[in-house]
């Protein structure tokens, strides 16, 4: 039973992220999720909501790596990683103790540009080990389901990991204000962001019959 509840950790840790930043975005004034980060929702004196979001997520992700791990399907040398998951959980956490620079223009009365702080650069960090460790969880468990041979599974793997990193630089771009990506930055971070957090709850899903 404590491998099931940990596996569902991640079921579920997704849903709460995606819903919970879509909600607080459409009810901040003056931000605009189409052009700004997720990041930007944990400033102003509003902010306490994205960080709980980021705390809680964090460690819901956490657990779910230590889940996985003690999943008997992934039980041996099966090639997968589950500290990757780990990181992601950790980077979260980590994003939500540091506050991120604003950028784009929020809160109002801030520059576009990205100008750098200590606490933005842990931050940023931080955030790097859930958007590179994602992204090489969906790999390494490409290559685990090829070796069981599920192959819709290893496709699905690939394919998330594929589109998670081009949305991903995307972002980067409008954040960095390139000229024709930076209106829709923000919508393109929440697509990375839904997109792996969709596959993380989706692999939660197929093992949880193994945690029973």
């Amino acid at each position: 039973m404590a491998t099931r509840r940990l596996l569902l950790c991640g079921a579920a840790a997704g849903p709460i992220f995606v819903a919970a930043f879509l909600i607080t975005g459409s009810l901040r004034p003056d931000y605009d999720q189409l052009r700004h980060p997720v990041s930007s929702l944990a400033l102003t004196s509003a902010g306490w909501t994205q960080v709980a979001n980021f705390l809680v997520v964090g460690t819901l992700l956490t657990a779910f790596a230590f889940g996985v791990r003690r999943a008997p399907a992934l039980a041996g040398r099966t090639g997968f990683k589950p500290w990757l998951l780990g990181a992601c959980g950790v980077g979260l956490i980590g994003a939500g103790l540091f506050p991120g620079d604003p950028v784009s223009g929020y809160p109002p009365g801030t520059p576009d540009e990205l100008i750098y702080t200590p606490p933005g650069i842990a931050h940023d960090a931080f955030s790097m080990l859930f958007f590179f460790g994602l992204p090489l969880a969906c790999m390494a468990f490409t290559l685990w389901s090829l070796r069981t041979r599920r192959r819709l599974l290893a496709a699905y793997s690939a394919l998330t990991a594929t589109a998670f990193v081009a949305f991903f630089l995307l972002a980067g771009m409008g954040f960095s204000q390139t000229d024709g990506y930076t209106e829709l930055g923000g919508l393109y971070q929440r697509i990375s962001i839904t997109i792996g957090l969709a596959w993380t709850t989706a692999i939660a899903l197929v093992l949880l019959p193994e945690g029973e």
